[in-house]
């Protein structure tokens, strides 16, 4: 151990251990800390990744269902202009009077019920 050659003898200035060479100890605490740390850290990069797949996931499935949309939609006006065909005044008298053979009736078979 060494002492300093001043006045003041009973100071010391450099003790004769060496402080690198004993091995430091990690305090549980601080590891428990850093460990909680990285968990939450693994977790919340996680838990982003996810939330972005499902964004983009979520994405396609709209895009998708709009597709659908647009197609149902055609298939509706479609049918609509179909049923209007189907029951037009005209089409009806073509085929009752060629198809099933019936003809118009004369003023004096007509019944009115009121």
């Amino acid at each position: 151990m060494a002492k300093t050659m001043s006045k003041n003898r009973n100071r010391i200035l450099w003790s004769g251990e060496d402080s690198k060479a004993r091995p430091r100890r990690i305090k549980l605490g601080r590891l428990f800390v850093f460990g909680l740390l990285m968990i939450l850290f693994v977790g919340g990069s996680l838990f982003y990744v996810w939330s972005r797949i499902q964004v983009f996931r979520l994405g396609y499935e709209i895009s998708s269902a709009l597709k659908e949309e647009k197609a149902l939609a055609e298939t509706n006006k479609r049918l609509r202009v179909e049923i209007a065909t189907l029951k037009s005044y005209a089409r009806i008298e073509r085929l009752a009077v060629e198809e099933l053979k019936m003809a118009k009736p004369k003023p004096q078979q007509v019944i009115v019920i009121r």
